[in-house]
């Protein structure tokens, strides 16, 4: 064992690896058919890590790195660039259930083709020195531009999703899917470290190996809390991002349908009765009530407050929720939460307290000087 640290921290890592990437691809899931494009997005994660472990046992094995250091630039390069298209799939699928098709797949399995065979003929055939030195960087170049174009897509299918289901639904389903927003940015910097750590002298190397473990680990954690609410969002994605842009083009705010007075003398009877306390709303259900459809009475809440469903709704039930903490200093932050509509006691706090600066039990203390 020449390089000790080295070696300890790949075993570590590759050991980690292994386990998540085997994990997902046999792993069982609840017995649903809407399961499917779940299992499928995690077997695709699977893959990923098993193609990261290859790559990590190779090292291990063979040294590459303190052998032949232009042949492990060349597989790390040509591993990072199969990766970056299997975990951007794995993880835009999980929102866009279309986004895998044939000739996305053969596209891009073209494209890491095409770059391991350029990568190859830089590193192992060109002369040591400027021409491949210049070979590198343009390497370097494609490789992030092509990462970067992965990650706003998936950034932008987040944002979509989340948007569409703000205008129709009260819940805030971002706090279900934020996890992929974080691990998107969170893998671009990782991505850009590794590029860059890969050129650091040997002695640095197990810097570059040791970062890997807490980010597979976030991944491997949310994958798996993800599925204790993955078919509530499924449910909610599969009927408004059909629609969406069909919705999202009626709903004009420069036009006020005739119906929107008709909107207004209903809604004052429905928020003097508290009816936004309803957990887990929709704006479908409240159109119903109201004797409207909900791409007119999106419009209507546009128009008139300025804001989407959900944010109107934890507008009220905010305010709401201010009212019961004041009338009754007896019950707990937690009753008032759910009292008020909220789903999730987190939820209700971090909201409250981004709005009032402090939080619920505080802000009771402060106004009526009850104790927490």
């Amino acid at each position: 064992m020449t390089h000790p640290t080295y070696e300890y921290s790949l075993c570590a890592a590759l050991a980690l690896m292994l386990f998540f990437g085997i994990y997902f691809l046999i792993a069982r899931t609840p017995d649903k058919p809407i399961f499917d494009n779940y299992l499928r997005s995690r077997r695709i994660m699977g893959i990923a890590l098993l193609v990261l472990s290859a790559n990590y046992l190779v090292h291990l094995l063979c040294e590459l790195r303190f052998s032949h250091p232009d042949r492990a630039i060349f597989i790390n390069l040509s591993t990072y660039y199969l990766s970056a298209w299997l975990f951007s799939s794995a993880l835009t699928s999980l929102l866009n259930k279309n986004y895998l098709t044939r000739s996305r797949f053969q596209k891009h399995i073209f494209g890491w083709i095409l770059f391991t065979c350029v990568s190859g003929i830089v590193l192992l055939l060109l002369p040591a020195g400027i021409p491949q030195l210049a070979g590198l960087l343009i390497m370097a170049v494609w490789f992030f531009i092509y990462a970067f174009r992965l990650a706003r897509r998936l950034v932008q299918t987040y944002h979509r999703a989340v948007h569409v289901v703000d205008e129709f639904h009260s819940d805030h389903i971002a706090a279900y899917i934020r996890w992929l927003s974080i691990f998107t940015y969170w893998a671009v910097i990782f991505g850009v470290g590794c590029g860059l750590l890969t050129f650091l002298p040997e002695r640095y190397v197990f810097i570059w190996i040791l970062s890997s473990i807490p980010f597979y680990i976030y991944l491997y954690c949310s994958y798996m809390n993800y599925m204790l609410f993955y078919e509530r969002v499924e449910q909610i994605l599969e009927t408004e991002m059909e629609d969406s842009s069909d919705k999202s083009s009626a709903i004009n705010t420069e036009i006020a349908p005739a119906c929107y007075s008709g909107i207004a003398s209903k809604l004052g009877p429905w928020l003097n009765k508290g009816g936004f306390t309803q957990p887990g709303l929709t704006i479908e259900e409240l159109a119903d009530l109201l004797g409207t459809n909900r791409t007119y009475l999106a419009g209507y809440i546009k128009t008139n407050y300025h804001t989407s469903f959900r944010e109107w709704i934890t507008g009220l039930r905010l305010e709401y929720a201010k009212q019961l903490l004041l009338g009754h200093p007896e019950q707990t932050i937690a009753w008032v939460s759910e009292a008020s509509g909220f789903l999730s006691l987190s939820y209700f706090t971090r909201i409250f307290t981004q709005k009032e600066m402090c939080s619920p039990a505080r802000w009771r203390k402060s106004k009526s000087g009850t104790p927490e």
